[in-house]
């Protein structure tokens, strides 16, 4: 079986890393198992675990670590055991904040041309998770994207996609249906030769079902609706890049119970992009958009031109931003000082 990498993403600017490295050909990783990485490779998929380098880099920042979608450089032993040697610079990544207390970050997808926050038109859209997880795209540095999943189950899926305008302010909104095959052809137009297309929402969203008519076949495990809340229950553990026939790849995600944000103001003043420019108009350049005289977005509060629900959903997002971007960089100053084991402080004591 052989694969085309230049299908996949692969370009000169890739090969670059791979010139100097003669015993080394590259991969793209299509999924990682406790450490064990699935490579997809001009020969076809390898199973490959993580070389000293890789491990070491690792020790020191666990985003080194390489995920799903990622460019890697491997190298097979003569005892047959394959490695990989390297993780290409990532061009763009989905970063969440970890549930520890250590302030970092995890890596849920790499090198992605768009990012599509999946959400289901039924049995109702969850539009402060929206917002968030349009945050987490704009910050990873692709091209983000709503879809709107199940259609078919609502009346009107045309007048929902226009009522969420406002929510994701100069973003595509895209009412679907991957059962019926319905609004596909606007999402197909970002998985093509090169590009690679990454879905990002909770279980049940429909992301395995968007994978499958994407790819035309059953390549993703999927569940059936329950009749009683109308959700699904999630069968993907692991996230996977799926190589499309006729080139480009999805990258399916499992299902996230709740995604923080890192260090991420320039995702959020993206995804937030109407009430930004209101900001610009306030009398003092370090408004805190709370009681300040001159405060152009309370203004727009008051005058109904801004909803009390974005409006909090905005300062919640940035109260969060502010707070991880702080823990981060004490995290770091800690670390530069040599104060910082397993993710606390070191005291001195034994």
């Amino acid at each position: 079986m052989t694969i085309d990498l230049i299908a996949l993403g692969w370009d000169a600017e890739w090969a670059a890393h791979v010139r100097s490295r003669t015993h080394q050909r590259p991969g793209r990783v299509a999924r990682v198992d406790r450490g064990v990485c699935t490579v997809l490779g001009a020969d076809g998929p390898v199973r490959a675990t993580l070389g000293a380098a890789v491990l070491a880099a690792a020790a020191r920042d666990l985003t080194r670590l390489p995920c799903a979608g990622d460019w890697v450089l491997l190298h097979t032993w003569p005892d047959g055991p394959v490695t990989v040697e390297a993780v290409l610079p990532r061009r763009t990544a989905l970063v969440r904040r970890t549930a520890g207390k250590d302030a970092s970050g995890q890596v849920l997808a790499a090198n992605l041309d768009a990012a599509a926050v999946v959400e289901p038109v039924h049995p109702e859209p969850d539009v402060a998770r929206i917002e968030r997880l349009l945050a987490l795209a704009h910050f990873s540095g692709a091209t983000p994207l709503v879809v709107l999943t199940k259609a078919d189950l609502a009346a009107d899926p045309a007048a929902i996609a226009r009522q969420f305008a406002g929510v994701a302010p100069g973003v595509p909104v895209l009412p679907v249906s991957a059962e019926r095959g319905v609004g596909l052809d606007p999402l197909r137009a970002h998985v093509v030769p090169g590009r690679t297309l990454a879905l990002l929402g909770p279980s049940g969203a429909g992301k395995s079902s968007l994978v499958n008519a994407l790819a035309g076949a059953v390549v993703m495990p999927t569940q059936a609706i329950r009749r009683v809340d109308g959700k699904g229950r999630h069968t993907t553990t692991w996230r996977a890049l799926v190589p499309i026939p006729g080139g480009g790849a999805v990258l399916d995600t499992p299902g996230v119970r709740a995604v923080g944000l890192l260090d991420g103001a320039v995702g959020l003043d993206r995804a937030f992009a109407d009430i930004t420019e209101l900001a610009t108009d306030c009398r003092y350049a370090d408004c805190a958009h709370d009681a300040e005289p001159g405060c152009a977005v309370r203004d727009a509060l008051a005058a109904g031109e801004l909803t009390a629900r974005r409006y909090d959903s905005w300062r919640k997002l940035q109260r969060e931003v502010v707070f991880e971007t702080r823990r981060r960089e004490t995290r770091l100053a800690a670390e530069r000082r040599g104060g910082w084991r397993g993710g606390r402080r070191r005291t001195g004591r034994p």
